[in-house]
């Protein structure tokens, strides 16, 4: 099968034009770190994408995102277009996952600093971690 039979669009190219991450780069980096499937089957940023593919993507938290590519565009649209090239077949979550991204986010919340260290501070900083 030839790429003039079927058109085909490179994975990271297809992931950052349909709105599902906010750039290339960080759709290649998904990529090469293995968030990415396509027919249940590891993908690379260069594989090239058709319709019909299925694609699952790990996302933060343990959730999973599973997606049907519907049509194929290389370059940028407008993001209510960007969402009809692919159909999101993932469950809705359920309260206690609610519950759990909601914890999670009061967590991280308490757990950054209220303000970035001055230069008092950055000097003791790294007088602890041994770099003066």
């Amino acid at each position: 099968m030839t790429s003039a039979d079927s058109p085909s669009v490179r994975l990271d190219v297809w992931l950052d034009v349909a709105c599902l991450f906010r750039t290339r780069s960080e759709a290649q980096h998904a990529c090469r770190s293995g968030k990415i499937d396509v027919n249940n089957q590891p993908a690379k940023q260069n594989r090239p994408l058709r319709a019909g593919d299925e694609l699952v993507i790990s996302r933060p938290y343990g959730r999973k995102q599973r997606v049907v590519v519907r049509a194929l565009a290389d370059r940028h649209i407008a993001k209510a277009e960007a969402r009809l090239l692919y159909e999101d077949l993932t469950p809705p979550p359920t309260p206690e996952e609610i519950e759990m991204r909601r914890l999670e986010r009061i967590y991280r919340a308490q757990m950054r600093p209220a303000h970035a260290p001055d230069k008092r501070q950055r000097r003791a900083i790294r007088r602890l971690k041994g770099r003066d």
